[in-house]
């Protein structure tokens, strides 16, 4: 049986490093055996189906073929289709009422813990908001992530120490959903 992933990859086609053309890295999953698979944007997310491993197996199998590939390290997240959508149906903020420069999803390797953000004053960030989910940063950032001040503070190297995270606009969280749902 084969399951829908999506590969969140941290960091390339930004700034003119780490590029990492879309046909390449369709080339370089459908080498390691994933079928259907399919980039979005050029900002770093590919879906794909496959039927072996789990998201952490095959997002090192991935992370180990960019690398011999490309001659450098990109950190990738591997998500299935059942937690993109659970963690989109859980956003604690009205999505439908938000216009999606406003909404993002930071994505984690693994669990945290809130004492992880305990430092971080909301009232200072007001009306701006965060709260954890699964594995999962909601950011309401009302005049988006160009210009939110605690976008930059959540983003602090000490804050995410030992993790990989990365992070999705409301619209490509909710086409990542589509791309991953079974076909039919």
């Amino acid at each position: 049986m084969t399951t829908m992933y999506a590969a969140l990859l941290r960091g390339i086609n930004v700034g003119g490093s780490k590029k990492l053309p879309m046909a390449e890295l369709r080339t370089v999953m459908e080498g390691l055996g994933h079928d259907g698979v399919r980039a979005h944007l050029q900002s770093g997310q590919a879906v794909f189906a496959a039927g072996h491993g789990d998201e952490e197996s095959l997002a090192a199998e991935l992370t180990d073929a960019i690398g011999k590939r490309f001659g450098f390290s990109v950190d990738v997240i591997v998500r299935d289709h059942a937690y993109l959508k659970a963690v989109m149906e859980a956003c604690p903020f009205p999505a439908a009422e938000l216009e999606a420069k406003q909404l993002h999803i930071t994505y984690f390797s693994e669990p945290v813990e809130a004492a992880r953000f305990a430092e971080i004053d909301p009232a200072a960030y007001d009306p701006e908001e965060f709260r954890l989910g699964d594995r999962a940063l909601y950011l309401y950032a009302p005049d988006g992530l160009g210009r939110s001040r605690l976008a930059g503070h959540l983003a602090r190297p000490r804050l995410n120490k030992g993790l990989i995270a990365t992070t999705r606009n409301w619209n490509t969280v909710v086409k990542l959903v589509d791309l991953t749902a079974a076909p039919g």
